[in-house]
């Protein structure tokens, strides 16, 4: 018996809930993910779904299995203990790193307050649309889904929301209409607030990056995020410094404004992996600015963000 990806017999908006289609001697026997819908829609699927392989000429007879297990995706966080230290930055980036690794990559922007990633991956302006009362992610042009509070509010539009409502939001851009995303980059907010423990409640991220620059200020944040992931048995997966060396680009001298090897140093006190670093480059944040993230070509500026990618991809799969 022969399977056969959905997507090349069934319209998109049905195969997106069909597990497994496969077809032999004229049987075709279909395996739909039914959770979370409701009687009618389950019925609809299974009418549309009949009326599209019987139409076929190698397909004399159509069975549908109705399952309610949900797919497994996994939720790798990207925190840190304060802003300005370049976690947006590296969660496009990552994501797309591991996009082009063969991971299925889709992220959420979690940053309630201070959405950046409708900037980053150039889909600004951009609205989701909504299925089933759940939000439909936001395509791009690097192939990976985005969902973030800038798709759904006015650009510049400030959010005074308190705790539950920000837990809320997270949720539903968390619950959404991911499709065959494997893994799923959650950008969260600085700090360790209602957000942070939102997601650790309902949903347990598979593991976590924490980011930081080199100077002990901001190491000592990071430090209380990564307590937070600890008392809630989530493992970090590893430490990123970033804003490390700044090249001039007139005479190519390297300095260090922000310190150096802090967070490598850190990482061997706490015992966890060191990752990597990204320099402190005009060019990275002018990307991110303008919807190119450097990751997405191959050239010296992309390298740190795919050797990164490599060591969470390498994880990825020792945990599977």
């Amino acid at each position: 018996m022969s399977s056969i990806d959905p997507k090349s017999l069934l319209p998109a908006s049905i195969a997106e809930h069909v597990a497994t289609l496969s077809l032999k001697g004229g049987r075709a026997i279909v395996v739909v993910d039914a959770a979370g819908l409701n009687e009618q829609q389950r019925d609809e699927i299974k009418r549309s779904i009949d009326t599209a392989l019987s139409a076929r000429d190698d397909v004399a007879e159509v069975r549908v299995v109705l399952t309610a297990e949900r797919k497994q995706r996994r939720l790798i966080a990207i925190g840190s203990g304060k802003g300005g230290v370049g976690k947006s930055t590296l969660t496009a980036n990552l994501a797309i790193a591991l996009g082009r690794a063969g991971r299925r990559v889709g992220l959420v922007d979690a940053d309630i307050y201070g959405p950046s990633q409708p900037v980053i991956f150039g889909n600004q302006g951009q609205k989701p649309v909504a299925r089933d009362e759940k939000l439909v992610p936001v395509e791009s042009a690097f192939g990976i889904p985005v969902l973030s509070m800038g798709h759904l509010v006015e650009p510049g539009r400030a959010l005074a929301w308190r705790g539950p409502m920000a837990g809320n939001a997270l949720s539903q851009l968390v619950d959404a209409h991911w499709g065959d995303i494997d893994t799923l980059l959650v950008d969260l907010p600085p700090g360790t607030g209602d957000v942070q423990l939102t997601m650790l409640q309902r949903f347990k991220p598979a593991g976590a990056v924490l980011v930081s620059t080199p100077q002990d200020l901001a190491l000592i944040d990071a430090a209380r995020a990564g307590q937070l992931f600890d008392q809630a048995e989530v493992p970090v997966i590893g430490l990123v410094e970033n804003m490390a060396g700044y090249a001039c680009p007139h005479c190519g001298e390297v300095s260090d404004p922000f310190g150096k090897g802090g967070v490598e140093t850190a990482a061997e006190r706490l015992e966890l992996p060191f990752l990597g670093r990204i320099p402190l480059d005009l060019a990275i944040r002018e990307g991110s600015d303008r919807g190119t993230p450097p990751a997405a070509g191959d050239d010296a500026l992309a390298r740190p963000f795919h050797d990164i990618a490599a060591k969470v991809d390498a994880w990825i799969g020792a945990t599977s």
